[in-house]
């Protein structure tokens, strides 16, 4: 068989890899679109969350963005308290939603039930041992010492959070006291800058330190694009004073966070 020569196959070359690449993108198309979601796909997922459910379950949607979506399908079955959760880790079941292969971190380290496909749309069930908790520090907000705070649900890196607000001094602190609060083998917490107008206009960061019978167990600078950053510290079960302290060097620094006393 005759060989082409180099000049022709030189020639031949970039139109053979244009038609190559064109392939691929008309392949590629179709992929997506065979992958998206639609609305049947989601009400087929909703279907199968409602009729597997049990009271107290939680339900998460990944990747975040999807949000909007997923409680448009099944918003009725996730109470403001539990939108504004600390954590998941409470919840005894969890039911991930999500589409493109997507996580949510609250199922990280649970384990995995049930996994089904709805089209573009993946229903899978999680269950763990729940956390028992001693005190909770926002709930038990009503029984804490010191003014300029208060328990409110905020918006803090974009996602609802039940929180203790707190707004220091300009270069100064606030604290906020639970004189006897109620403690297992950790305090467990989370702290974040709320309203995305102030961290807009507001670049300094937050600090919040904890404090457990005196002493100083944790303490967290936060940021403006750091979200709802979690923080621990063992404790000794039996009652103690609990004091958190937020600080700040800019104005109208708010500065949220929840904590419980965990077994």
């Amino acid at each position: 068989m005759k060989r082409l020569p180099w000049r022709t196959i030189a020639a031949v070359a970039p139109a053979a890899a244009i038609l190559l690449i064109a392939l691929w993108e008309l392949w590629a198309t179709f992929a997506v679109a065979r992958g998206v979601a639609g609305d049947h796909d989601w009400a087929a997922a909703a279907a199968e969350v409602r009729a597997g459910r049990r009271p107290g379950d939680l339900i998460v949607f990944a990747p975040r963005w999807v949000d909007p979506v997923g409680r448009h399908e099944l918003g009725d079955l996730i109470p403001i308290e539990v939108a504004g959760r600390m954590d998941a880790a409470r919840f005894a079941r969890v039911w991930e939603v999500s589409v493109r292969e997507a996580s949510a971190p609250e199922v990280r380290g649970a384990r995995r039930v049930s996994s089904r496909w709805h089209g573009g749309v993946r229903v899978r069930l999680y269950e763990q041992t729940p956390v028992r908790v001693k005190t909770d520090f926002v709930a038990s907000f009503a029984a804490a010492q010191g003014g300029g705070a208060t328990a409110i649900l905020e918006e803090v890196g974009f996602q609802p959070h039940r929180c203790v607000r707190a707004e220091p001094p300009v270069g100064g602190s606030l604290r906020v006291v639970w004189p006897s609060a109620e403690l297992g083998r950790s305090i467990v917490g989370y702290v974040g800058l709320a309203d995305v107008f102030t961290r807009r206009d507001i670049r300094a960061p937050g600090t919040l330190e904890l404090l457990v019978g005196g002493q100083r167990a944790a303490r967290v600078t936060v940021g403006v694009d750091d979200g709802w950053i979690r923080f621990e510290a063992p404790t000794t079960p039996g009652r103690a004073e609990v004091a958190f302290v937020a600080s700040a060097d800019a104005p109208r620094r708010l500065i949220c966070f929840a904590a419980e006393a965990r077994e």
